[in-house]
């Protein structure tokens, strides 16, 4: 009992003093922190300030004043810099970061840092040899990722693919980004190159390696069948196209055109157009409705087509289904009935040209035609092969 009291006397006598010894820390940290903003200049918070309103042409004349006044504060140089290079102004984004490499007394560690600002200077300013040489040289280093990263980036504006698919191959994989499928258009980027210099038995190894990096690459199987038509082999290509189905069937507006002529060209036109109806119908889409228009125009007449595009305009109202319908039945409208019909067709076409583009899945950049990679920011298939309209209206 007696004991208990002590120890609580005991506390109660000691909270003074850790009270006292806290205070006294606090003072401490307080007086180091006001002494080192004392020695910043006052140009620095200044250039905080501009940064903060979003005033960055002030915040650079500020920046440069404190680094005038204050030669040594390397982080302010590091602040200036990157200004610079968000503003496009590389050339004095490099001398601030070459002076900054050149200059004693750095660590390791703000060495690596400056060179790796003087890469993405090099990169940002288009000289790719420069940026290259620079990343190089981080490789091995604490900044090995970040170095491989720019290095891929290189590649690709550079189209130098086997060094691509080499870097890519390094780099750790994680939730956020999973190489295979970056992998796999770099081998069809080969792939396709060999094929427009007359080379598909180059091309052929190519796909098998797209394919076992990212079995569920599309592209891939594309260019199969393309390889296969440029060998003469029109039942192979018809095959390869039709596995699109199985890996995406949202990709089979981009082969029904070639699929249609490749079974005319053999005389299955009614084969094809059959198939090509029933994928419209299981997956409708307005590319494939064109494709699909198309062949029943030229394999069944303007009267099949018009009753086809009626149909799928009924399932799927949509504008372009409207401008498609309008096409279908100048044709067999008659004489005197075509130029009122062709008056309300171009005034629908007019405005079905704002809808009837392709959208980035990752930046919402809009294009007119279709794309593997995004030309905006540059992701591998982060197109859909659906129009703008068609999209808006899938839930």
């Amino acid at each position: 009992m007696n004991s208990g009291i002590e120890i609580q006397l005991w506390w109660l006598l000691a909270l003074p003093f850790f009270f006292v010894l806290g205070w006294v820390a606090a003072r401490i940290d307080i007086q180091h922190l006001v002494r080192e903003s004392r020695a910043l200049p006052r140009s620095y918070f200044k250039g905080l300030n501009f940064l903060l309103n979003e005033q960055p042409d002030q915040a650079i004349e500020a920046f440069i004043e404190a680094a005038r006044v204050d030669p040594e504060t390397i982080e302010m140089h590091f602040a200036l810099g990157n200004l610079f290079r968000r503003r496009g102004e590389t050339d004095r984004a490099i001398r601030v970061h070459q002076n900054l490499i050149e200059r004693e007394g750095l660590n390791d560690e703000q060495r690596l840092q400056a060179l790796s600002e003087l890469g993405q200077d090099y990169l940002k300013a288009g000289l790719l040899d420069r940026a290259e040489e620079v990343f190089v040289k981080l490789l091995g280093t604490r900044r090995d990722e970040e170095a491989l990263r720019f290095l891929l980036e290189i590649y690709q504006q550079e189209k130098e693919w086997q060094k691509a698919i080499d870097t890519a191959l390094k780099l750790p994989e994680h939730a956020g980004h999973l190489w295979q499928k970056d992998i796999a258009n770099f081998y069809c980027e080969l792939a396709a190159i060999a094929l427009s210099k007359g080379a598909p038995g180059e091309a052929q190894p190519l796909l098998d390696a797209a394919l076992a990096a990212n079995r569920k690459c599309v592209r891939a199987t594309i260019l199969q069948g393309d390889v296969a038509l440029a060998e003469h082999d029109a039942g192979a290509a018809i095959e390869a196209w039709q596995r699109v189905e199985q890996q995406n069937p949202m990709y089979l507006a981009l082969i029904a055109a070639k699929l249609a002529e490749t079974y005319q060209t053999q005389g299955r036109e009614e084969q094809g157009v059959a198939l090509l109806r029933g994928w419209l119908a299981q997956y409708p889409s307005l590319d494939l409705l064109d494709a699909v228009f198309r062949s029943e125009l030229a394999g069944n007449g303007a009267e099949a087509a018009y009753r086809l595009v009626r149909d799928e305009l009924r399932r799927n109202p949509t504008l372009l289904g409207l401008d498609k319908l309008l096409e279908a039945q100048i044709l067999v409208a008659p004489p005197e009935s075509r130029a009122d019909l062709e008056l309300i067709k171009n005034l629908i076409h007019d405005h079905t040209r704002r809808v009837a583009r392709y959208r980035c899945d990752d930046c919402g950049f809009k294009a007119r035609q279709f794309y593997w990679r995004c030309p905006a920011c540059g992701g591998w298939e982060t197109y859909p092969p659906r129009r703008t309209e068609e999209y808006d209206l899938t839930p």
